[in-house]
């Protein structure tokens, strides 16, 4: 994935299954909110685009969070090498374990030598059992292959959301492969295009999880026998690959944001506060860091009120748009609790593909005061999306409701 650039910031990883983690809290009034910037927000529409010039920095004071790990499936990642530029070869393997599995699949065509050619990218997994195996979808995400990163990253995560279990149950007799994705095995894939699937299911069997790039007339099972060199990591571009310690997890704000107190901000997916989950990738043996913790879902719970009457208006930005090529564009999807629009799945922006740099934001929730004033609670599902440039800023902006 396009998407760290090597200058922004440090990395800090954690411990697999670490329980906790606490961001630190910057006590400092943030700017003011004029009434131009106030009717901006309150006449936008959810999801779209909305210029809030001198407002948006880094430097906004911070909400302190807690990091909880909640049980989830098996979650392995296939970005390294991201681009594939042998003709055939094993991108990813890992073995997995009877129960749930989530993949994340970003792997690209980057063969051009000695010219470009068409491929197949194909996730499979084995049966390494001693009796059939029965896989169910409980999620999932596919697009074609294609050269819109940010829209296979921004769609993906949409699809995911909006996924429900399938009731096809698919049989693979011990030995036996199955291509996780049939659509992997009709798509053929362009030079530069990337193939990107996000997928949860469950299994009864010991398997083994591989992705491979192989040619466009060998059938799955074909490849699979005769593609058995795992290519090494090439860690200059990509998230990494390997199973990992952490799926899920649980994010609750440790005090409750008041409208008093001014404009505020929560950053996730930093690298810093919010660091990488490590795994193991099997081929080396070696400790793999997630960088940018792609496919690992956030459920937060923001909580606030209102002490002077004010709502709260929520909006994201691409925070690290100088920093190099890659971070010139953001584009997210999240689920977000009802406000001033309804709740669900909201893409970001919902009116263009990308958001481009300040003073561009996103207006992702409005939310009005209680009538009372009392305490309310925000819910957001947030994971980070592939392609765009990390860290992602959630801001808090107390509005005058018209």
């Amino acid at each position: 994935m396009k998407l760290l650039p090597k200058n922004c910031f440090s990395i800090s990883t954690m411990a697999i299954g670490a329980a906790l983690f606490a961001q630190t809290a910057v006590h400092a009034q943030g700017p003011a909110i004029d009434s131009g910037i106030n009717h901006k927000l309150l006449a936008a529409a959810q999801g779209s685009i909305v210029e809030l010039p001198g407002l948006l920095t880094e430097k906004l004071p911070m909400n302190a969070y807690q990091k909880i790990v909640q049980p989830g499936p098996q979650y392995l990642i296939s970005d390294d090498p991201e681009y594939i530029r042998v003709p055939e070869g094993v991108a990813f393997r890992e073995a997995v374990e009877p129960g749930t599995v989530r993949l994340y699949v970003y792997n690209v065509n980057g063969v051009k030598e000695p010219e470009k050619i068409t491929t197949k990218i194909i996730a499979v997994i084995k049966n390494t059992g001693k009796t059939p195996m029965h896989l169910r979808m409980l999620k999932f995400s596919s697009q074609k292959p294609t050269t819109s990163y940010f829209y296979a990253g921004k769609q993906g995560l949409a699809d995911f959301f909006a996924s429900t279990p399938q009731t096809t149950i698919r049989t693979i007799q011990p030995g036996g492969v199955l291509a996780i994705d049939p659509a992997h095995e009709k798509n053929i894939v362009k030079y530069d295009e990337l193939v990107h699937g996000f997928y949860e299911f469950v299994i009864d069997q010991p398997g083994e999880v591989s992705v491979l790039q192989t040619n466009t007339t060998s059938s799955t099972a074909a490849s699979f026998a005769r593609i058995t060199n795992v290519l090494p990591s090439k860690s200059q571009s990509g998230a990494g690959r390997g199973i990992f310690g952490v799926s899920n997890y649980r994010l609750l704000t440790q005090n409750t944001i008041d409208t008093k107190d001014g404009i505020s901000q929560i950053i996730v997916a930093d690298g810093k506060q919010d660091g990488w989950v490590l795994g193991k990738e099997s081929s080396s043996g070696r400790i793999a860091t997630l960088a940018g913790n792609y496919g690992v879902l956030y459920n937060m719970e923001i909580k606030w009120k209102s002490t002077d009457g004010r709502g709260l208006a929520l909006v994201t930005w691409n925070a690290r748009s100088d920093n190099n090529q890659w971070c010139g564009a953001m584009a997210n999807t999240m689920v977000v609790s009802k406000g001033k629009f309804k709740e669900g799945i909201i893409q970001l922006p919902a009116d263009k593909l990308v958001t481009r740099k300040a003073p561009e934001a996103v207006l992702v929730q409005v939310f009005p005061p209680a009538a009372n004033g009392e305490e309310q609670v925000i819910k957001l599902t947030y994971s980070p999306p592939g392609a765009s440039c990390l860290p992602t800023p959630l801001v808090f902006i107390p509005v005058t409701m018209e």
